[in-house]
């Protein structure tokens, strides 16, 4: 699965392109996610255009960088955890889960930038699903997504100082949930 360059508003397209949208904005900011934002990604949210560099820096700060990450991106870390434990490890057991749904439809580990379980990843897949199988799509998004993603988008609208970050959570957490119904 490779990155793609979002279209400009997630709500009024296609259930397949706004997890295909929501899975770019996961990734670390590029110039695709910085010239859907010029072209009015998230206008209502947005009361100015982030800087890329500020968006870099904050992903970094809550996801990537160096030290403890308030909002790790990977569904391992949210499901895997022992009791007494606020966090899993990364590639936990559930990972293994994950890579099995990647398989049955034809994709491997090998094929990402990111781990199997990071958020990104599982976005864009759920887009194929959601455009070719919609009962393995409903599974997945039963069996993955709405087990972790309601946690980890409000913990990141709650760790971030920028309002992309809250936007895009905010707009994923919207879209599992419409997608329940």
């Amino acid at each position: 699965m490779a990155a793609t360059s979002p279209p400009t508003d997630p709500t009024s397209t296609p259930v397949d392109e706004q997890y295909a949208v929501l899975a770019a904005c996961w990734r670390h900011p590029d110039e695709g996610v910085m010239d859907a934002i010029d072209a009015g990604l998230f206008a209502d949210e947005l009361p100015e255009r982030p800087a890329r560099q500020a968006l870099s820096v904050e992903y970094s700060r809550l996801f990537d960088g160096p030290g403890d990450h308030p909002c790790p991106p990977y569904e391992s870390v949210y499901r895997d955890a022992e009791p007494d434990q606020e966090f899993g490890l990364v590639m936990g057991t559930s990972t293994g889960s994950v890579e099995e749904y990647y398989a049955a439809h034809g994709l491997t580990a090998d094929a990402y930038a990111e781990l199997p379980d990071h958020v990104a990843v599982e976005l864009e897949f759920a887009g194929l699903l959601s455009a070719q199988d919609e009962a393995a799509f409903d599974d997945f998004a039963e069996e993955h997504l709405r087990t972790w993603l309601p946690s980890f988008t409000e913990r990141v609208e709650e760790a971030t100082r920028e309002p992309f970050y809250a936007a895009v959570a905010s707009a994923t957490r919207e879209l599992i949930r419409a997608d329940s119904d």
